[in-house]
């Protein structure tokens, strides 16, 4: 099932939300814009046009699930196999390697990996435990190595596919990269006393698993010409993160 879906507005905007409850004239939903429960009255919302748009994405993952049966059943796999080619677009198929892809609703393209900068700077500041010893954090700035990415969109929709090597389920964040100087800044990242803290800005990305171990990435809401990055947090006894970076520039 998707994690996310639109609840469109008489106003003609939407909210993208990953579940939402009716109660009464109130609609509670959880946003993937602000990660938090919000609430509004129903009336705002426009309930067949959200009907609308809850079918053709239905639709849209029958018809990929349909092409992998089909295409399954030729070469006498299981259903939903890892290695069966999934159709984002008629004639248009995701291969089989792993890794990240990226459809711009004419091709697909395989991302490759950004290069990773890690700078350390101590914090000026200095925070005091309970005990009277000054601790300084240390800040790790997570950068990309030049200004401009090499993967460029005119459309501020791009979808993303990510086939896994290892079965587990990727934690995939999209952020907006800060130039600065001859780089992109991700993230900060703060150590204190063992412990690690990063700060990033998430924008709205709806996760799809559309076959055992390929997951689909859409963008909740066209984005703004700029440089951008998926981040890959892989959670172990350090902090490990993978980057695929791409733009969005303006339509010609």
């Amino acid at each position: 099932m998707p994690r996310g879906q639109k609840l469109v507005l008489k106003d003609g905007t939407f909210q993208l939300v990953r579940e939402y409850k009716v109660d009464g004239d109130r609609v509670s939903y959880y946003s993937l814009d602000t990660h938090e429960w919000e609430e509004m009255p129903s009336s705002l919302i426009d309930w067949d046009a959200t009907k609308k748009e809850a079918a053709a994405e239905a639709k849209q993952d029958s018809t990929l699930a349909n092409a992998i049966d089909s295409r399954d059943k030729q070469e006498h796999a299981s259903v939903l196999a890892v290695d069966a080619s999934i159709e984002p677009a008629p004639g248009i198929f995701l291969p089989n390697d792993n890794g990240m892809f990226a459809f711009d609703g004419k091709a697909i393209e395989a991302v490759k990996q950004a290069d990773l900068k890690s700078s350390i700077n101590k914090r000026e500041m200095v925070e005091k435990v309970l005990v009277p010893i000054p601790i300084v954090p240390t800040r790790h700035t997570i950068s990309i190595v030049g200004v401009r990415a090499k993967l460029r969109f005119t459309t501020g929709q791009p979808e993303f596919y990510m086939r896994t090597a290892d079965s587990s389920q990727p934690e995939i964040d999209l952020v907006r990269a800060k130039v600065h100087n001859s780089e992109r800044q991700v993230e900060n990242v703060d150590e204190l006393m063992g412990e690690t803290y990063a700060s990033r800005k998430p924008l709205a990305l709806q996760e799809w698993q559309v076959a055992e171990d390929v997951y689909r990435y859409t963008i909740g809401k066209p984005l703004q010409p700029g440089e951008y990055v998926l981040v890959q947090t892989v959670p172990d006894d350090q902090y490990s993160i993978y980057l695929w970076d791409f733009a969005i520039d303006v339509a010609k």
